[in-house]
This record gives structure tokens, C-alpha cells and sequence, in this order.
């Protein structure tokens, strides 16, 4: 359908990375890593060179979210997946309620509705659609998911919930430039390698104090079993030190560290905010203008302004097109959800996708498919 498309030179974009994770991570970063030699890799994370680095990033991300003085920034390895078990091991006294829309925000719910001891509840949406979280009268812990990277959904906001109950809010792809007062959560957690252009492999969490006495709490009940690499207690005292409780990727630390300086002097969070969405408006309006093109989310409301999911009329293959990006080298990353399987483009948002580049792209993709 699309052979003999070819992509002008001034509309190819500057950098061909819109995927939707990992993310663009700048090339200067690699750089800056290199430069500095034996300083760093290879470095024990018990060693000041690597504990100062995960301090500035601690601090850094305080600083970005507005965090309360008496929050805690925690971090371990294994991923924002590997948080799922361990919160449903560590901080669900008896009962979860999640509120899923897709993917990623039912895996949690699976995982813990596989743990015998504890009971879980789902709400759910269909794909495509929003889910507005609540309280929910017999659970200690509330499962939202900030941004659903499958499907292109975010909350339109955050739940109230009691004293007894802890709100935790998986953030992954949307933490940074998707709305959220943390203030108002008692466990916000993501990977950095959506947003804070880093790689996998490493999960942050931001946790308040009923989350802290939440977790001791727990581990001090000897009946309940905790494998070591998911306790919190150990997490938490590392943190402390600026330390993981494992060896970290210090590459992961050092690009999370300066995407963070980078957004930081950006202007922080609310600028952030503001430059997600105006991509934002310039992609589902783009959408909206094109008689062969959709926003797969109907309810702007509910629209990502981190991950962007905008169906094809099916008498066009995006896959197809999409191959002819990624031959030429001018575009790869943007195939639908793979489980989704729609015939569908799937664009970041994040960050560093300059806007100029995200314009160019919607002109690539209207030129070929009106010639």
C-alpha cells in the first residue's frame, strides 16, 4: 500500500523516537556517562560515588514533585512490575481494590488477587474508557493507575480516602508530566524509563508516613512471609543512606539524574505539565481534523497528554506504514499495544519528544496515506 512512499527530507524529525518505552534517552547523556571513565561503573553502590549520585537523585525528584518534608524517595531494582507483588505482600493488610482500564493497571490487580492471604477487588473499565477511582469501605489499600500506557487513558483525578486506608498510585508512564498532587497519595511509584528518559530495572517510590508505619507494621507480623528482595522495611532503611538494597544499574541512576536536572531547570513540574499538553492538542486535534483518523480515547478528559493512541480507518494498514518509517529510518516505535491489536498509532508524549518533531510526524503520516 505504501511502497513506493518516501519521507521528504524537511519532514523527517530530529530524533526518529516516539515509543512509548524505554523512551528517547538524549545522546548526551550517553556522553556525559562516558566522560566519566573510572570514575563511576564499576563502582560498589556502598562507595560515596554512587551513594552521592543516588542522593542528588532523591533530592531531585523531592524537589520536582513539591514532595512533603516528611515523604520518604525510595528505590529498588526489578521494575515497577516487581512493586506489584510487593505491595500486595507488604502494604495490604487484608483486602485491595483496584481500579484497572487496560494492561498494565490489570496485571496489579492480578497479582494481587494471586496472593491467598489477602482478598482483592477489581473495578473496571473497558479499554478505551476512564475509570474514576473512590473509596472503597472494606479495603486498606486503593490500586489506581495514573496513566495506562496500553490504552492511552489517565485519571481525571484522585480518590479521598480514610485514615485506615492507603491510596497507592502506579505512575509509570505518566509520573512527571501527568497531573497528580502527590500529597495526596501514600505510595506514588514509577520506572524511570518512560518520562525520565532512563532505563528499566529500577522502581522510585515517593511514600508517605502512614505508608512507613503501614509497611513496619506489617514486617513486624512474623506469620506473614516476605521474600528479602521485597521487603520494604529493607528498601526504606536503605534509603536512608542513599543506597538500594542491591546493586543498582548505574547507568539507569545517571540518566534518571540528569533527565531530572533537565526537567528541573526546564521550570519543574508545571512546566512540564504545560509542554505534555500542548502536545497533547496538537495530536488529538490533528486526530479530530482527519477524516481517516480517530482519538481511540473519546473523552478528552480521560486522553493521555503522555501516551497518545490514534486509530486508522481500516482501509489504511498502520503496520504497513509503520515498516516503511522504520526501513527509512525516519520514525520507529509508534505500533499499537501489541495486545490491543488495533490497527492504531501509539505516540509519546514524553518529554523530550520535541513538539516540532511530533508536527512533523503528523504531516508524514497524513502525506502518506493522502497520496
Amino acid at each position: 500500500m505504501f511502497e513506493n512512499y518516501n519521507t521528504p527530507k524537511e519532514l523527517r524529525p530530529s530524533d526518529p523516537r516516539f515509543g512509548c518505552g524505554p523512551s528517547l534517552v538524549p545522546v548526551e547523556f550517553l556522553e556525559k556517562l562516558a566522560a566519566t571513565g573510572q570514575d563511576l561503573m564499576g563502582t560498589s553502590h556502598r562507595k560515596p560515588a554512587v551513594k552521592n549520585l543516588v542522593k542528588e537523585v532523591q533530592e531531585g525528584i523531592a524537589k520536582y514533585f513539591n514532595m512533603p518534608s516528611d515523604y520518604q524517595v525510595v528505590l529498588g531494582n526489578g521494575g515497577a512490575t516487581l512493586l506489584f507483588d510487593m505491595i500486595s505482600l507488604g502494604l495490604v493488610k487484608k483486602k485491595s481494590a483496584h481500579f484497572t482500564c487496560g494492561e498494565f493497571s490489570s496485571k496489579w490487580y492480578k497479582s494481587a488477587n494471586s496472593i491467598p492471604w489477602i482478598t482483592s477487588e477489581e473495578v473496571k473499565a473497558e479499554y478505551g474508557e476512564g475509570v474514576v477511582g473512590q473509596n472503597v469501605a472494606d479495603a486498606d489499600l486503593i490500586a489506581m493507575t495514573l496513566n495506562e500506557t496500553s490504552t492511552g487513558v489517565q485519571i481525571e483525578g484522585l480518590p479521598e480516602v480514610d485514615d485506615q486506608t492507603l491510596l497507592c498510585v502506579d505512575a509509570t508512564s505518566g509520573a512527571g508530566q501527568v497531573p497528580c498532587d502527590v500529597s495526596k497519595v501514600d505510595v506514588f511509584f514509577f520506572s524511570p524509563q518512560k518520562v525520565f528518559a532512563s532505563e528499566g530495572g529500577l522502581w522510585i517510590a515517593l511514600m508517605s508516613p502512614k505508608a512507613l508505619a503501614r509497611a513496619k507494621e506489617i514486617e513486624g507480623n512474623k506469620e506473614r512471609y516476605i521474600p528479602g528482595i521485597m521487603s520494604f522495611d529493607s528498601a526504606i532503611s536503605n534509603g536512608t543512606k542513599n543506597q538500594t538494597y542491591n546493586t543498582p544499574a548505574i547507568s539507569t541512576l545517571f540518566f534518571i539524574n540528569e533527565q531530572v536536572k533537565l526537567m528541573n531547570e526546564f521550570g519543574g513540574y508545571d512546566k512540564a505539565i504545560a509542554y505534555a499538553e500542548d502536545k497533547a492538542k496538537l495530536l488529538y486535534s490533528w486526530a479530530e481534523e482527519k477524516e481517516y483518523l480517530s482519538a481511540y480515547v473519546k473523552e478528552d478528559k480521560f486522553r493521555s497528554r503522555a501516551v497518545a493512541t490514534i486509530d486508522l480507518d481500516d482501509k489504511y494498514d498502520a503496520s504497513a506504514l509503520i515498516s516503511i518509517f522504520a526501513k527509512e529510518g525516519s520514525v520507529n516505535g509508534i505500533d499499537a499495544y501489541r495486545k490491543l491489536g488495533r490497527n492504531q498509532f501509539r505516540i509519546s508524549l514524553f518529554h523530550n519528544v520535541k513538539l516540532e518533531d511530533l508536527e512533523k510526524l503528523t504531516k508524514m503520516i497524513s502525506l502518506a496515506i493522502e497520496s
